[in-house]
């Protein structure tokens, strides 16, 4: 499995395959946060190809029991097959997924429609203090948790006291 770093895309050095497929995957969204791919919410988790140059892909879900699991092993064997790449789809629970694993662009995307991205600190923040999160509209640090579920699973509702917009944070794990 590659590191954090090295989950947005194919390694140096990849043969056409395995990029291709990285391409392929790159285009299949996310269907609870549709404007994140598959790559850039870091759940693709390798790409690799044997010696007769069938592909293997490792999705790791956000959640081990993310509801959409089925629709994202779907959608990405979909674009592969279209892409006419042959590869095998698998779902891979360990190591489990870390929001640590989005990509900056998935980070700025997810600020752009009110979602506000996890900060990069690993494990820690689950253990950690709460710190001031700022809402996406008016900037102001005088929010406060609604609900420790927000739109999905994976997200908290948040409130800001100042404007009074709800918006969802993306939680951290």
């Amino acid at each position: 499995m590659p590191d954090a770093a090295g989950c947005w895309g194919p390694e140096p050095g990849a043969d056409a395959g395995v990029k291709a497929a990285w391409d392929a995957l790159a285009g299949v969204m996310d269907p609870e946060i549709p404007v994140l791919s598959i790559v850039d919410l870091g759940i693709v988790r390798a790409v690799s190809a044997d010696a007769e140059g069938r592909l293997s892909v490792a999705l790791t879900p956000t959640y081990s029991g993310c509801p959409a699991t089925g629709v994202i092993v779907l959608e990405a064997e979909t674009a592969l097959a279209r892409a006419r790449l042959d590869a095998r789809v698998s779902v891979v629970i360990a190591p489990p997924w870390t929001t640590d694993w989005i990509s900056d662009t998935g980070r700025e995307k997810l600020a752009e429609v009110g979602i506000v991205p996890p900060p990069h600190s690993g494990k820690r923040a689950l253990t950690a203090p709460d710190e001031g999160i700022a809402c996406p509209r008016c900037g102001s640090e005088d929010t406060r948790q609604i609900s420790r579920f927000g739109s999905t699973a994976c997200k908290a509702l948040h409130a800001c006291n100042a404007c009074l917009e709800p918006f969802d944070v993306f939680k951290c794990h």
